[in-house]
């Protein structure tokens, strides 16, 4: 193992193969619409390989069926849910109010361990 040494090399990050002479297979995109949601997933497989005719939506998880031809079917996403951030779970927890106070006592917390006392900044919440 002496002779091949990897010393330097980062494992698991770059290949130590190269695509020189590798010729790739033929491939074929397939579309899939979903039962649910409507929404369109496209999967590329192999032109030989046997394209099933359900697959996984990738957005709601419902069954989502291969589309045969060029049908141009139109989805509104308008009523789609709108993904909660970090603030609007903390909004159904606390009020303003309480996250003010909770800021001023781990503000004085912080400000007691490093050993300044007094207050340097007006720290209000807006939303």
């Amino acid at each position: 193992m002496a002779d091949r040494s990897l010393r330097g090399i980062r494992l698991g990050a770059q290949s130590l193969q190269s695509e020189d002479g590798v010729v790739f297979h033929e491939r074929a995109q397939h579309i899939y619409t979903c039962t649910v949601c409507g929404r369109d997933t496209t999967m590329t497989f192999a032109v030989d390989a046997e394209v099933p005719p359900a697959w996984e939506c990738r957005t709601c998880g419902a069954e989502a069926l291969r589309r045969i031809g060029e049908g141009t079917a139109t989805v509104d996403h308008s009523e789609d849910k709108v993904a909660r951030t970090h603030w609007d779970m903390l909004l159904e927890r606390r009020t303003i109010p309480e996250l003010e106070e909770l800021l001023e006592e781990r503000l004085a917390f912080v400000r007691e361990r490093r050993g300044a006392g007094g207050s340097t900044a007006n720290t209000k919440i807006s939303a």
